[in-house]
């Protein structure tokens, strides 16, 4: 049975001189069972802004893109071959796919685009749609270990916050998932502390063939073993270059995965953190067109002064020398705008630039919990969201 909430104390009216006001208001629905029967019950409960996304992607993609949208879908699938690798690894998200389509009344390939979010950027090469800061932090000396995220999207999808809470079921835990209708995740977090915050890497080889970015973050989450998560995200043939900061009960990892290896990434900070923006650290299967980002290269002969570098160096800052890392540290950090035209948290300007659709904190404890705001984290307060059994 779905539940519908919404919160109406956390309805934002954002004004200035300049814009029309932005209204955000966070849904949350709550959602039992699995592949089709799964994607058909949110597919109804959220039909009516499912068909405003897609309308909303649609003028978006033409006005990017100078082209009629239903011309771009075609030739998109016609790049796209997706199908047998979701078939390989996630089954039953293949069917929730349909499942979404059907219980929505959209026709499937509108909302297999709505889930291929980072297969789409890298299919047009747009490097402004992709912007997220991520950071992990183990649990030590008894306290309690973190994953948090500013995750930046396009402006059209603003006002479309959801969390999706999914049901315990017999072969999965209960879920918490950063959403947007039409879509089966951008990050989350289980009940048993297993969670992954995703940064875009364009710059890494691609391939139409492989497991797309949102399956990847559903397959990880739906799982309770961490060597079933460290074996996955390592074996897996990746679809779009990505950083996964994982967060197993307390552990924290980072990998930049591309369609041809995964690389670990680790600072070797004292106490033991990871961050992430959107370049290559690592992992050198770069395109040959990115080949100035490839991390192989002498340092001074990389760029230098780019709107990932820019947030990277502001997260490091604040991050890798600290000592106790607190869930206010963090905030503050997702909050900072140290350089002022490369910040960590961005606001919608409506300038085909992203902006902060969300901002996430995750605490990996006995009692695990997840708590985000609707928008960027400096317009917004963050509200928290436990598991059932901690309610």
């Amino acid at each position: 049975m779905k539940l519908l909430i919404k919160l109406f104390m956390a309805l934002l009216v954002l004004t200035s001189c300049s814009q029309e006001p932005i209204i955000r208001e966070l849904k949350v629905v709550h959602f039992d069972g699995s592949g089709y029967e799964l994607g058909f019950k949110h597919g109804t409960a959220l039909k009516q802004e499912i068909g405003q996304v897609v309308q909303a992607w649609k003028k978006n993609v033409e006005n990017q893109l100078d082209k009629n949208a239903d011309i771009v879908l075609k030739e998109f699938f016609d790049y796209a071959n997706f199908d047998q690798s979701i078939k390989q690894w996630t089954p039953e998200l293949y069917e929730e796919i349909r499942g979404i389509a059907e219980g929505s009344g959209q026709n499937l390939n509108d909302i297999f685009v709505l889930n291929l979010l980072d297969e789409f950027w890298v299919y047009i090469d747009n490097q402004n749609n992709h912007h997220c800061s991520g950071i992990g932090v183990p649990s030590r000396n008894g306290n309690p270990g973190y994953l948090s995220q500013n995750m930046d999207l396009e402006n059209y999808i603003d006002g479309f916050q959801v969390l999706m809470r999914l049901s315990r079921a017999d072969d999965s835990p209960e879920q918490l998932i950063l959403t947007h209708p039409g879509l089966i995740a951008l990050n989350g977090l289980n009940e048993e502390g297993i969670g992954v915050c995703v940064n875009t890497i364009m710059q890494l080889n691609a391939s139409p063939s492989g497991l797309p970015v949102a399956f990847v973050v559903r397959k990880i989450i739906n799982s309770n073993n961490k060597e079933e998560v460290l074996k996955f995200i390592q074996d897996v043939n990746h679809a779009s270059g990505q950083n996964y900061i994982l967060g197993i009960k307390g552990e924290v990892f980072d990998f930049e995965a591309s369609s041809n290896k995964v690389v670990q990434y680790n600072p070797s900070n004292k106490n033991g953190t990871v961050y992430h923006t959107n370049h290559p650290l690592v992992n050198d299967d770069v395109k040959p067109w990115y080949d100035m980002y490839n991390p192989s290269l002498p340092e001074d002969s990389k760029p230098s002064t780019f709107n990932s570098l820019y947030r990277f160096k502001a997260v490091e800052k604040r991050i890798a020398n600290r000592g106790e890392l607190t869930e206010s540290a963090l905030i503050e950090t997702l909050k900072s705008k140290d350089n002022k035209n490369n910040p960590v948290c961005r606001a919608n300007n409506k300038n085909g630039y992203g902006f902060t659709f969300a901002s996430v904190v995750m605490e990996m404890s006995d009692n695990p919990y997840m708590k985000l705001t609707v928008g960027p984290p400096d317009e917004s307060e963050f509200l928290r969201f436990n598991f059932s059994d901690m309610n």
